[in-house]
């Protein structure tokens, strides 16, 4: 112990500790044993320490000369050339280890990973299809689809991003399908960013995004494997993220949404009424609250003569108009929707559930909203949890706020407009300069029209 406090840290290993924090996880670790020594540069709360201890600090002692140590840390798979200083310091908090022996440096990586198991799928669960999802490491995510896509031409580029997360991001796509021009657009918007922060895969997809202002999403974020692998095989580009278990699939078109996973487990027939379900459920959540207000305060001559009557009887007593009745409700089951998120799993189903049964009799015996709406509101509210994608149906649940806003200034005429609007506006976005509103004419599988033709 007396040989290695007598050591001299050099003076690159200096200047590295020199900037570095004062913490107390940033060690600096002489060893000495016969003669021979070396010098070990690292951050403990980040670094693996079984393996540190098994492939370096006992390798040493048992070595017979510095020469022989250094030239065994040359040969380690885990080594990399050294980089700038800046690098080394961005490197070392996260989990890099440097090595100082025989007058040469060695870069290695012993890292501690996080979660490196395979997550169960939550977000986009299915009932034929695989049950595991992505994990929360970089490598694993990475290996998980390698096992699955064993085409040679899948290439991985890996970058790593500018701000104080220093996160580290693999880009994936096959290169004998992926669009060329596309691929030159995320690379630019990724080398491009400029945030403070970005922990995720849902917060980079954002930033990634030319219009923040939008609606609509412009990139899918996937849990699972096999819908990686799918759009893989279309020609679109997987971003991963360290540490977040989601995948960022991109360029899409607005159809790419309303797609399940579950239809490509179950035969042709069963497949197209599922897919027909979630487009009913769309336009049913969309447009179903605007068109009560409609048929009740502007054109209820629309319907026959009994409904009509029937819809007017269920509204007696009721003291201010339809569209404030019909968004009351809605703000109710926004409040639903959103405590059985928050809380805990073993008591929300039986909270919100209390919760609806309540409000939906209460409202109805204080005449502050009609047996009709609280059918109408039911019949939304199971409409939106048929949309495949969730980023989707966060969008419908404010577009319909929107129309129902149109169609109490207009009526019908509204309700009409404020749809057209929102085509118009989706055939003004891109995906990363693919038209967002594309339709795949000469396939079933839209996801995979999006390359280039």
């Amino acid at each position: 112990m007396a040989d290695s406090k007598q050591q001299t840290m050099p003076k690159f290993m200096k200047t590295l500790t020199d900037a570095l924090p004062k913490s107390y996880d940033v060690l600096h670790v002489p060893l000495s044993s016969n003669g021979q020594s070396a010098q070990l540069l690292y951050l403990k709360t980040v670094v693996d320490g079984a393996v540190l201890q098994e492939t370096i600090i006992k390798p040493f002692f048992e070595t017979a000369d510095e020469r022989m140590f250094a030239a065994y840390l040359r040969g380690m798979p885990n080594r990399i050339d050294l980089p700038s200083t800046e690098e080394v310091l961005t490197m070392l908090t996260a989990g890099f280890v440097l090595a100082y022996t025989d007058g040469a440096y060695s870069f290695l990586e012993v890292r501690r990973l996080g979660n490196t198991d395979q997550l169960e799928t939550i977000k986009e669960a299915t009932i034929h299809g695989p049950q595991l999802a992505l994990s929360e490491d970089l490598e694993t995510n990475i290996s998980i689809i390698r096992q699955h896509y064993h085409s040679p031409s899948l290439y991985i580029e890996t970058h790593q991003l500018n701000d104080k997360s220093r996160m580290a991001i693999a880009l994936l796509y096959d290169e004998k399908e992926v669009d060329i021009e596309v691929l030159r657009r995320v690379k630019e918007r990724l080398d491009a960013l400029d945030e403070p922060l970005i922990q995720s895969s849902g917060d980079l997809a954002i930033r990634l995004t030319r219009r923040r202002f939008s609606l609509f999403p412009q990139s899918i974020v996937t849990e699972r494997p096999d819908r990686i692998v799918y759009n893989l095989t279309g020609g679109k580009i997987v971003l991963l993220v360290d540490n977040s278990p989601f995948g960022i699939v991109l360029p899409i078109v607005f159809f790419d949404l309303m797609v399940s996973m579950e239809e490509n487990y179950h035969t042709y027939f069963v497949s197209l009424f599922n897919t027909l379900l979630g487009w009913f459920g769309l336009f049913t959540c969309l447009l179903l609250p605007a068109f009560y207000v409609a048929i009740t305060a502007f054109s209820p001559g629309i319907l026959g003569t009994e409904l009509t009557l029937s819809i007017a009887g269920s509204r007696i007593g009721v003291p201010y108009p339809s569209f404030i009745e019909a968004l009351i409700m809605l703000l109710f089951v926004e409040l639903l929707t959103e405590a059985s998120v928050r809380l805990p799993k073993t008591i929300n189903a039986a909270a919100t559930t209390v919760g609806g049964l309540i409000l939906g009799t209460a409202a109805t015996e204080a005449s502050l909203a009609s047996n009709i709406l609280i059918i109408v509101v039911a019949i939304v509210a199971i409409s939106t949890f048929v949309i495949p994608n969730n980023e989707l149906s966060f969008t419908v649940r404010l577009c319909r706020v929107f129309l129902i806003f149109f169609t109490t200034l207009f009526g019908m005429v509204g309700l009409v407009s404020g749809f057209l609007l929102l085509i118009l506006h989706l055939t003004n976005l891109d995906s990363f300069g693919k038209p967002y509103l594309r339709i795949g004419w000469r396939s079933k599988r839209s996801e995979k029209q999006v390359s280039s033709e």
